[in-house]
């Protein structure tokens, strides 16, 4: 039996999951990774245009934005997945991480 690489275990946990979102950390515990939250994020910048392309953009990856748990701003403008250190509006550094899950075009 083949080995599935990180990103094929990642994909196969959104597209059996359809409309469930998950965030890095529960990603990691999930799947049993030894890496680090930056290394997941890495991993879903990939899998985003793979799964679209696999899929023939049927299945997308979405982004539920991080949120400041203190006010309420939510990060809709990023460029790359990844949790801000910090909220621009109040400065709590409480913030929500992102989910991500796949979801049907």
């Amino acid at each position: 039996m083949e080995m599935e690489t990180v990103r094929e275990r990642m994909m196969r946990l959104f597209i059996e999951n359809i409309g469930r979102f998950y965030t890095v950390n529960d990603i990691i515990a999930i799947l049993d990774l030894d890496l680090k939250p930056f290394e997941v994020y890495k991993h879903i910048e990939h899998i985003v245009k793979s799964i679209k392309r696999k899929t023939n953009g049927e299945i997308e990856i979405a982004m539920q934005p991080p949120r400041c748990r203190k006010c309420g701003y939510l990060f809709r403008d990023l460029k790359k997945p990844r949790k801000p250190s910090r909220c621009p509006k109040c400065k709590s550094e409480w913030i929500e991480p992102p989910a991500f899950g796949a979801v049907m075009k």
